[in-house]
């Protein structure tokens, strides 16, 4: 097998990518496991603002959604062909056949499945989810996960994220399981 990124004992040979609904922890707990493993974090939503000086509800305003779906893309697959490590995507970018292709071929999916009263725990005192700015933002997050979670759960790993669980045992729990169902992916020396 090819040499990937080496620490403490592990080797990461591909991209850990992090899918799920907004709330799910993909950026915290993504940040805690590149950390673990010493690897570069990356997040796809962070580098697309980067990019346009602008943040993610200004550019869905001026330019729409599809636009920003085309652009988030493109810097997934950049992000992709770089150094092994732990991407966190958007809770949309999933959703796209090409992107999950992609995610799989060049790295793993990861879904961090969160259920809707945790999710909306975390996200309902935020104002930078623009898919939120509705008249009913709990309606809209119940409606967003009831159409995401059946494409969610095609990812490669699934790790339940629960209330008590800390963002270190939640990042014991990822490696854990790639460690366990993906040798090609994380495995021990």
């Amino acid at each position: 097998m090819a040499e990937g990124t080496v620490h403490k004992g592990l080797i990461l040979h591909k991209t850990i990518v992090f899918v799920g609904m907004m709330g799910a922890g993909k950026t915290a707990v993504g940040r805690t496991l590149a950390a673990q493993l010493g690897v570069v974090f990356r997040d796809s939503d962070h580098e697309i603002e980067e990019a346009a000086n602008m943040t993610i509800a200004e550019i869905f305003a001026r330019d729409g959604e599809p636009f920003f779906r085309r652009k988030e893309s493109q810097v997934i697959e950049r992000l992709l062909e770089g150094e092994p490590g732990v991407l966190s995507t958007g809770g949309g970018a999933f959703l796209a056949a090409g992107n999950r292709e992609m995610i799989s071929r060049m790295g793993v999916s990861i879904w961090l499945d969160a259920n809707l009263d945790l999710l909306w725990d975390r996200v309902r005192h935020k104002d930078t989810r623009p898919l939120l700015r509705t008249p009913d933002p709990k309606g809209t997050l119940s409606r967003l996960y009831e159409a995401r979670v059946p494409i969610y759960r095609q990812a490669d790993v699934t790790v339940p994220s629960t209330p008590s669980t800390t963002l270190d045992q939640m990042a014991r729990r990822v490696s854990a399981a790639l460690l366990e169902s993906r040798p090609d992916v994380l495995e021990k020396l």
